[in-house]
């Protein structure tokens, strides 16, 4: 086994043990610190939550400290969270957990609602306007001016800009061009002797993604914010309403479904014919493991967004990031869900796209495929198109606000490359560092969790709107 290899496997054996019990706990008790501590405000004010949605959709909300509205951060929080784990994840934590390991993942969505709430309220709280004139926040700034810690915040930013590189651009690219190429049936097309063992299609699909993707990139939170309202909408309907098709040709089988997730999220699954089966302990794990990677609650990217809002108030923006968590845990991948558990092909040895792909197609023939070949297109793009954002503000906090250009150009060589190159030692990486960027945010959201109690109440009990404090250049 070479150096490379041998590397690889040890941050494979370490992300095991880091994203187990070290990671979710913690992860999973901030959420319910912050849900005990706003009253379970998640539950309580969800209704709200969705009017707020509803009003702000198409608003520009103009006259306020800000660069988009309210309604294009959250499009943009949801084109980063929204991913190719929506599809493939949520297959694998059933293959690897069983049918109980939606009830899990829900219930961590629910507790990540909360946390949600927190970051969008905190980065709007401590956002800044830098030299450029733009805004800038989110757990870097909150950690630099809420808790006086500027160490711990370029700890942060440089976690979660390597976590940019290796878990966004390279990884999404490479699920969009692989997912055509299985798809199509092209990869006998694969190599040219110029290219090695480069794909020739990978190469091209690569490119158009890295050209597409440069024209939104290269116009900043305004261009990403406008693309991201258009197009979260629009593959948001295109993959839930083809779900629900889906559950309405399998409708004799959604009761069963339901009792199934019940009742093994409590209860050993014992596999027919005597083979093992599913602990009740894979079911949490899995599970869990699926809600925090999918919704990212705690992670500390979409705050980065948020701080770019022109709302009103911190807590108005923090009642529609709720809603992220809502709408990519709770219902997309939810639909994944009940698409696999209802056709029964969720133990006959398919994972993750492969599986979701073969139930879709169960139901609704080659249509199903193509689908998920474009709901796998438009989420892996849309978080490529996200995450640039994120990782702009990155390498601005650490390197000021003329780096900008410069990490445009390297996220985007790093999106071509990813869709022609291997990236598992880079997901494995990524995975690594995203687990590093989470521990300096919660322990801002656990400390600072009195702000966020202060600014609720002054909203809802006192009628004082918790303004935002005006950005300090």
């Amino acid at each position: 086994m070479g150096y490379l290899e041998s590397f690889e496997s040890l941050i494979v054996a370490f992300n095991g043990i880091f994203w187990g019990v070290l990671m979710l706990v913690p992860i999973v008790g901030v959420g319910l610190l912050l849900t005990i501590r706003l009253r379970g405000i998640q539950v309580r004010l969800l209704p709200l939550a969705i009017v707020k949605l509803v009003r702000s959709a198409g608003q520009k909300e103009t006259g306020r400290e800000g660069d988009i509205s309210p309604f294009q951060a959250l499009s943009t929080a949801l084109s980063g969270t929204m991913g190719i784990g929506n599809i493939a994840g949520v297959s694998t934590a059933i293959v690897l957990g069983g049918p109980g390991a939606v009830f899990w993942m829900w219930m961590t969505a629910v507790i990540g609602m909360a946390t949600k709430y927190a970051e969008a309220v905190l980065a709007i709280k401590y956002r800044t306007r830098s030299a450029d004139g733009s805004m800038a926040g989110g757990p870097m700034y909150y950690i630099e001016k809420g808790l006086k810690l500027r160490w711990l915040a370029m700890v942060f930013a440089f976690c979660a800009l390597i976590s940019t590189i290796g878990g966004a651009a390279m990884p999404q690219a490479n699920s969009i061009a692989h997912g055509i190429t299985a798809q199509l049936g092209v990869e006998w097309m694969a190599t040219l002797p110029v290219l090695g063992d480069i794909s020739l299609v990978s190469g091209l699909i690569g490119l158009a993604i890295t050209v597409v993707a440069g024209l939104v990139v290269i116009g900043g939170i305004k261009r990403i914010g406008r693309f991201a309202a258009w197009v979260i909408p629009i593959m948001s309907v295109l993959y839930v309403g083809s779900g629900l098709l889906v559950m309405l040709v399998n409708y004799r089988h959604v009761p069963d479904t339901i009792a199934m997730i019940f009742e093994y999220a409590f209860s050993p699954y014992a596999v027919a014919g005597g083979a093992v089966g599913y602990a009740i302990s894979d079911a949490i794990r899995f599970g869990v493991a699926r809600g925090v990677f999918t919704n990212e609650a705690g992670l500390g990217s979409a705050p980065v967004a948020y701080a770019a809002s022109n709302a009103k108030s911190p807590v108005d923006q923090g009642l529609l990031a709720m809603l992220e968590v809502f709408i990519d845990t709770i219902i997309t991948c939810s639909i994944t869900a009940f698409v696999v558990l209802s056709s029964g092909l969720w133990d006959g040895g398919l994972k993750s796209t492969a599986l979701t792909t073969a139930a879709f197609s169960a139901a609704l023939g080659p249509a199903g495929a193509v689908i998920v070949l474009v709901s796998t297109v438009l989420f892996g793009f849309s978080t490529i198109v996200g995450w640039s954002y994120y990782g702009e503000q990155f390498s601005a906090y650490i390197l000021g606000p003329r780096c900008k250009n410069g990490f445009k150009v390297v996220y985007l060589l790093s999106v071509l490359l990813g869709s022609v190159l291997g990236v598992g030692l880079v997901w494995e990486i990524a995975d690594l560092f995203n687990g590093l960027m989470a521990i300096p945010n919660l322990i801002a959201l656990a400390a600072l969790s009195g702000v966020v109690v202060l600014e609720t109440r002054r909203y809802f009990e006192k009628g004082i709107p918790a303004e935002a404090e005006p950005p300090r250049q």
